[in-house]
């Protein structure tokens, strides 16, 4: 009997080896896949990165696809000063920040309005707003610029604020709302027996409870709003109001443009987006797992 029981154990022990080395190959192919996906993903980048500490003669002679024959960290202070990015730079800001705080606080509202009070026509304006996330807003140029011009808002910072702040209303409430609609409702009827506002409820509760939703939504306008290029072109002409990614169109001239020049400031122009990013990103990771497991 004990002769039977050791060819089983080798076939047990025999099986387990080999499902353990069919889940290491399963997991080294897996890597080596996302390895490479992640490697083209990044190489626009990395040609951006090597473009941007070569020379525009270099550039021009050996390709973009070549390895630098000179390195120089020059295009990045030029690009700063002499390319005004510098001034494009804080141009973004001045729509991004307005904009960003506008939508949020606008949309925050509107959200807690949709979400814990029972009114007719909620469900309809509900809609109105997811159908408006899904309007392609290309459609609207013409619309909006006629409308800008005819308030005396074209050309003007509080032109691309407004249009930035009304566009992303619908997306903001859409995501603020789902999430404020999982608060418990006890919260709120135990702040109101207390003797709480509407506006105390609002402010003091569930702000305070939604903070990973409008962290990740903040991350993400923020990132729209700043690399918006449509609406900067279309709204301003005047060049000292440009942010920075109309104003890196400038630097092209007419019949030579030096690209390592522009790559240059379009690479300093991500460093803010890059740094709110990461300032949020625990928030941000948060807040699209919110209700994963519901």
């Amino acid at each position: 009997m004990a002769a039977n029981i050791q060819p089983l154990a080798t076939s047990g022990n025999d099986a387990a080896a080999g499902s353990k080395k069919t889940k290491n190959i399963n997991r080294l192919l897996v890597y080596t896949f996302l390895i490479g996906f992640t490697l083209i993903y990044m190489l626009p980048f990395f040609t951006a990165l090597m473009t941007s500490v070569r020379t525009q003669e270099d550039l021009g002679v050996n390709g973009v696809f070549s390895i630098p024959t000179v390195v120089t960290l020059d295009n990045f202070p030029t690009a700063w000063a002499q390319g005004r990015v510098n001034r494009y730079l804080m141009n973004s800001f001045i729509i991004t920040i307005p904009a960003l705080g506008a939508t949020i606080m606008l949309s925050s509202l509107s959200a807690y309005a949709l979400a814990r009070f029972k009114f007719p026509g909620n469900m309809l304006l509900y809609f109105m707003y997811v159908a408006g996330t899904m309007l392609p807003f290309q459609i609207l140029l013409l619309p909006v610029f006629l409308l800008t011009n005819k308030l005396g808002l074209y050309n003007t910072y509080w032109g691309v604020i407004l249009i930035h702040t009304a566009f992303q209303l619908g997306f903001c409430t859409f995501v603020l709302r789902n999430f404020m609609r999982t608060v418990p409702g006890e919260i709120m009827e135990a702040a109101r027996i207390d003797g709480a506002s509407e506006w105390g409820i609002y402010w003091r509760i569930m702000m305070p409870l939604t903070v990973p939703a409008i962290a990740a939504v903040s991350t993400l306008e923020f990132t729209w709003i700043f690399n918006d290029y449509l609406w900067a072109i279309i709204l301003i002409q005047n060049d000292a109001l440009k942010p920075v990614t109309a104003g890196l169109s400038t630097l092209q001239g007419q019949f030579i443009t030096n690209w390592p020049l522009i790559v240059a400031g379009a690479l300093i122009a991500t460093v803010p987006t890059l740094i709110m990013f990461f300032t949020l990103q625990r928030y941000f990771i948060g807040g699209l797992t919110l209700g994963s497991g519901k």
